[in-house]
């Protein structure tokens, strides 16, 4: 079984810092693209980042100059590291890939969640 996980979510104030991590488990031979999503409360969810198996990456307009994407395909794992949070990056993020070829052959793959608050 091929599963994402993510870890690394919280509470965090205005402005402050956190990095979101996302390992994909399993017989894993390779993996494509992966993303970070987010959905708020009463929102889509929606695309935050996103990067290939090579490194190109995409942000949403609104975390560019804040957020990084990375990811290490040695560990099968993504990152995010999310600077200058506001109240309305508040949500829901979710680990997503695209294209994990296993012994299940290929796959789209989405983590469980994890919560990010942004309050004071």
């Amino acid at each position: 079984q091929v599963q994402l996980v993510e870890s690394g979510g919280g509470l965090v104030q205005p402005g402050g810092s956190l990095r979101l991590s996302c390992a994909a488990s399993g017989s894993i031979f390779s993996i494509g693209a992966m993303g970070w999503y987010r959905q708020a409360p009463g929102k889509q969810r929606e695309l935050v980042a996103a990067i290939t198996a090579v490194g190109s990456t995409n942000y949403t307009d609104s975390v560019k100059g804040r957020f990084t994407i990375s990811r290490d395909n040695a560990k099968n794992t993504v990152y995010l590291q999310m600077n200058s949070l506001k109240p309305e990056d508040t949500a829901v993020y979710y680990c997503h890939a695209d294209r994990i070829y296993s012994d299940y052959g290929y796959l789209e793959v989405w983590g469980q969640g994890t919560l990010v608050t942004v309050s004071s």
